[in-house]
């Protein structure tokens, strides 16, 4: 992702101003929110971890964020994977991407969830969750470290990651089907405390995605 590209584009406003001979400058429309949009997704991760994003915040690659051209930043938005149906909700954070034919530039996080970290691209549809500073009802979170259609692939994760943390179950969706048995650690009350601990598994090779949990633990 470019994040330089604001720069010239303020010189030409201000040139543009000085040369019209008007001292006051016109606001930016406020950016609509459309309905749906499809395009190609891409992801950002480990190179942008830490730095700042264009909302000000620290990017962090282990939360479900995502960099948009357009939408406000603070909209909550459901991003799809059109080649596998996978979806997540995430938080628009940042600017971009400025690349081709790209409509969203993704988390690591959330690129996990929609299975997009190998291929790197995928068509994705984007749809309207809620509205920027819209008031969210309370959540815990855990962080997602497997999914599994058997569960005894699912027990044996589990058991695996008991030797190192505490409050390691198995989640379902009780209205999905197929189902599929997730391993989670939690559920936290704090998302940076699902984060730290997202990042310690992380260290060990393991996928880690941040999330809020509302699924049935096991």
């Amino acid at each position: 992702m470019w994040r330089g590209v604001v720069v010239p584009v303020a010189g030409v406003l201000v040139v543009a101003a000085l040369l019209s001979g008007c001292g006051v400058f016109r606001r930016e429309p406020k950016p609509e929110l459309p309905t749906t949009q499809q395009g190609i997704a891409s992801w950002y991760g480990p190179g942008f971890h830490g730095n700042a994003t264009s909302s000000g915040e620290i990017y962090d690659q282990y939360q479900l964020t995502a960099a948009h051209q357009t939408l406000p930043l603070g909209s909550r938005v459901r991003v799809t994977n059109l080649r596998n149906g996978r979806s997540a909700v995430v938080r628009i954070n940042d600017r971009g991407p400025f690349v081709g034919d790209r409509v969203i530039d993704l988390s690591y996080a959330a690129a996990q969830a929609l299975d997009l970290v190998g291929p790197g691209t995928a068509p994705v549809r984007i749809e309207l969750a809620d509205k920027a500073d819209a008031a969210l009802p309370a959540a815990v979170y855990a962080v997602q470290v497997g999914a599994f259609a058997m569960y005894q692939n699912a027990e044996q994760l589990q058991t695996t990651l008991r030797k190192r943390f505490d409050r390691v179950y198995i989640a379902t969706a009780p209205d999905q089907s197929p189902r599929y048995y997730r391993v989670r650690v939690g559920p936290f009350p704090r998302r940076e405390q699902a984060t730290e601990t997202a990042q310690r598994i992380g260290r060990l090779g393991l996928p880690a995605v941040v999330m809020e949990d509302g699924s049935t633990p096991r």
